[in-house]
């Protein structure tokens, strides 16, 4: 049960008639059943049900609720599709075309959605007389969400709008650096007006779990800084959140993927979802109702074959890389069964053998599924109902340490970097690495940290941002060894590994927008 956690959609008031994508220039038509921007922000009420719905925008379809992990996931080599809906075959393959915007197209307008509501907290808030404290929180809020916005923005489409006021209608099209300065400033903002906890805080947010900190501020201002190769910065960041002294590593690796347990030590940032909140629709897209579920579909989209679509499957060589180390008492890595399905003697899923269940077919038999973020320990049948109530983990006090050690490592401290890997290692079992690879020179120590993270983390949205920042794409030798474990990599193009900016609702009614190179 998640108790006194925030529902996101507990108050959403759509506070302005207007939201935009990016700078598309339109005129919208006032409902005079709605509540405007000008009767609506007059207290501290209002501006609490103006932050949370600026929270909302992480749990329609386009973002957190199904096509981000899509869009993250597809394109590692931890991951393949063999979906028929050729939208997610493609997003893999990286063989989008601009004529069909599904999936990519409603992330982007998620994002702007989210973005908007921000700005508009952002805009109206201040002039409120409220308690000073709760104030910023909220403003804090507004930041975190906007600049986790932007980031997505920026990271997965390059070249965007940065529209940060509700007072302009025209935004143009920026760089990816500026782009970049503009989360780096919202993260800071937000680091600066955050809470540690809403546990001890007072006000009307008093105990909510599930808001934004300042941990979680910190640790995506370290990230965007790492994105950024400004090692020195990020790694001050992340240091801030382990000095904060309030994360910790969970002992069991699996509740990071489950219900049970949200919200732990480990969990920095996690999209809160349920399946006891809200409605039973499906929060497809368009403007929030009441009657929306706080579900997410990430579940079946992923789900082994015969419990849902199994549009996302983990690839064999993370099977095979699993394989390599076993733990000090020579047993498996604890975190493969919680990552993936495969045939394994006495191996259950949603209550059935593995064995028994796909004994009838060969394929499937030998083939390997995802387990992450599926409702499998038997309490459900399928996930066929698409409504799954487990939280995303969006940033894992685990991550932070890893990325700690890839800043010490880049700046020269490669010695120092053992400890806070080996911090994740410890939790798997796995042996010291300080005393099997001792000494290891800045090179072999990256290496070290691919393979680290490629285990840690698979499936959780980050392998083809680390292996774009990395400048693997850019180094042939790195590209065959990426293509030598996921064919998906052979039809590779030079400029897809960002998205297309979408075509139709952005570019053609934006003059001057320019589509990302490659597509």
């Amino acid at each position: 049960m998640k108790l006194n956690r925030l529902n996101i959609y507990a108050a959403i008031v759509i506070a302005a008639s207007t939201t935009f994508f990016g700078c598309d220039k339109r005129t919208d038509l006032i409902n005079p059943n709605a509540q405007t921007s000008s009767s609506f922000w007059q207290n501290s009420s209002d501006a609490l049900k103006g932050i949370n719905a600026a929270y909302a925008s992480l749990i329609v379809d386009g973002s957190y609720m199904r096509c981000t992990p899509l869009m993250l996931d597809l394109r590692g080599d931890d991951t393949h599709s063999n979906s028929p809906w050729d939208q997610m075959y493609n997003s893999g393959k990286f063989s989008l075309n601009t004529d069909n915007e599904q999936i990519y197209g409603w992330a982007f307008g998620a994002y702007y959605e989210g973005v908007s509501s921000c700005n508009q907290v952002l805009n109206f808030v201040p002039n409120i007389k409220m308690d000073a404290a709760l104030k910023n929180r909220v403003l804090g809020q507004a930041y975190f969400l906007r600049g986790l916005y932007f980031f997505h923005l920026v990271n997965m489409f390059g070249n965007v709008a940065l529209p940060i006021s509700t007072n302009i209608i025209y935004n143009k099209q920026r760089t990816q650096s500026e782009g970049w300065a503009q989360v780096i400033s919202d993260f800071q903002q937000a680091s600066t007006l955050l809470p540690t906890s809403y546990i001890s805080v007072a006000g009307a947010d008093a105990g909510q779990v599930g808001r934004a900190t300042k941990g979680a501020a910190l640790a995506y201002l370290g990230k965007s800084y790492l994105f950024n190769k400004s090692y020195d910065s990020a790694a001050s960041c992340f240091k801030s959140v382990i000095d904060l002294g309030v994360y910790s590593l969970v002992p069991n690796y699996a509740d990071n993927f489950t219900t049970n347990n949200e919200n732990n030590a480990e969990s920095i940032f996690e999209v809160q979802f349920s399946r006891d909140a809200g409605g039973k629709d499906l929060g497809w897209g368009g403007n929030p109702s009441s009657s929306w579920g706080k579900t997410s579909a990430r579940a079946i989209t992923y789900a082994p074959r015969g419990f849902g679509w199994t549009d996302v499957q983990p690839t064999k060589t993370l099977l095979s890389e699993f394989q390599q180390e076993k733990t000090t008492k020579n047993q498996e890595d604890p975190r493969l069964t919680a990552t993936m399905f495969y045939n394994k003697p006495g191996l259950k899923l949603y209550g059935k053998s593995f064995s028994s269940n796909y004994a009838g077919n060969k394929a499937d038999l030998n083939d390997v599924f995802c387990a992450k973020y599926e409702n499998s320990d038997g309490t459900y049948a399928d996930e066929y109902d698409w409504r799954s109530g487990i939280n995303e983990r969006l940033m894992r006090y685990a991550d932070v340490l890893m990325m700690y050690a890839e800043c010490l490592n880049e700046t020269g401290h490669t010695a120092d970097a053992y400890q806070f890997i080996q911090q994740v290692r410890t939790r798997a079992g796995l042996a010291n690495l300080a005393t099997i690879k001792p000494a290891m020179t800045q090179d072999q120590m990256r290496d070290q940290i691919s393979h680290e993270r490629f285990l840690e983390f698979a499936l959780e949205g980050h392998r083809f941002d680390d292996i774009r920042r990395w400048g693997w794409l850019q180094d042939a030798t790195k590209l065959a060894f990426l293509q030598s474990r996921d064919d998906e990599f052979t039809t590779y193009k030079v400029g897809r590994e960002l998205y297309p900016i979408p075509q139709s609702g952005e570019i053609d009614v934006n003059l001057g927008f320019k589509q990302n190179p490659g597509y």
